[in-house]
């Protein structure tokens, strides 16, 4: 276990995906270009682009002993996920997500089942597995997991939170994660009552409650981080991108590894913006995901920018 660079834990579902021209109006119907399925889940599909990228990546989480469980477990497999962490639970139901995918940008929309498998409880194994590798990424499923292993790790080991959206224990894992991890449309949740601040400002705004790292990606635009008190962007390069399923996990998976192999921050972004942006080039979320080489190539060509803090700026 003491090779394990990463632990994942977190969903795993599967992935029915549908290709369209364009998205129907209510009451509308359109055609069907095509359709495939695929291993989903924020926590399974960033666990295939660590491994995907080279890392050895110990995937913690469960599924159900039905048809769609066993197809996510043998896709984890495909892609070399240690999987011998993951619980199948006797006649649990494994959930799905319905995705419609547009084929001329790629923008998609995402009907999810929630999870009906028991949560994951924090075991002693888990804590040793988590101090072995030195960094966990826990997805937003298991946000309730941030406090206790933080304690149980005596903070020995570095946390990547994925904030997907605002949900019960989130102010506690903004105090506990090493790296807090949101997409932009996380800023625009009610509970911040950021919403007639532009997005720099909601970004700084954010920094002040979080004790950690903050990152905020930012689709297609890229992503920002704060540098202390400096607030940077780093844009995201021109790829040919057909499907943005799986890019925000796959930020989080690449950014974790980044981190265990020892880039500094800006590079890791970076690292991670191409990552993600590379990911986009196929159907599916995990298939387009590029080697460490290709993803660190690419890296290197993106710039940083650091934007003003003025309070009257509109960005």
């Amino acid at each position: 276990m003491s090779d394990i660079d990463v632990v994942v834990i977190g969903r795993s579902c599967l992935d029915y995906i549908a290709v369209v021209e364009k998205f129907p109006q209510e009451n509308q119907k359109v055609p069907l270009n095509f359709r495939l399925t695929e291993g989903g889940g924020q926590g399974g599909t960033a666990s295939c682009c660590i491994s995907q990228l080279g890392g050895k990546v110990a995937y913690v989480g469960r599924l159900g002993d039905d048809a769609e469980g066993h197809f996510c477990l043998k896709r984890l497999t495909n892609f070399n996920v240690d999987t011998k962490f993951v619980d199948i639970v006797k006649n649990g139901k494994t959930p799905v997500a319905y995705i419609f995918v547009t084929a001329s940008g790629g923008a998609r929309t995402i009907i999810y089942e929630r999870n009906a498998l028991p949560g994951i409880t924090l075991e002693t194994w888990i804590a040793d597995l988590a101090c072995k590798s030195g960094v966990v990424l826990l997805d937003p499923e298991v946000t309730y997991l941030g406090g206790p292993l933080k304690t149980a790790t005596a903070g020995s080991t570095k946390i990547v939170y994925d904030a997907e959206r605002w949900r019960e224990g989130i102010e506690a894992i903004m105090e506990t994660a090493d790296f807090f991890i949101p997409s932009s449309e996380f800023l625009d949740s009610r509970q911040l009552k950021f919403h007639n601040l532009p997005l720099s400002r909601k970004i700084i705004a954010l920094n002040s409650r979080v004790q950690g790292q903050l990152i905020v990606t930012h689709g297609e635009n890229g992503a920002y981080y704060m540098a202390g008190s400096k607030l940077c962007h780093v844009a995201a390069p021109a790829v040919n991108a057909i499907d943005t399923i799986g890019a925000g996990d796959n930020f989080h998976g690449a950014f974790a590894l980044a981190l265990k192999k020892g880039l500094k921050l800006p590079e890791a972004v970076k690292f991670s913006v191409a990552v993600a942006s590379l990911s986009c080039r196929q159907y599916g979320g995990r298939n387009g995901v590029p080697t460490w080489d290709e993803a660190l190539s690419l890296a290197a060509t993106l710039t940083e920018t650091s934007i003003a803090q003025n309070p009257m700026d509109p960005f």
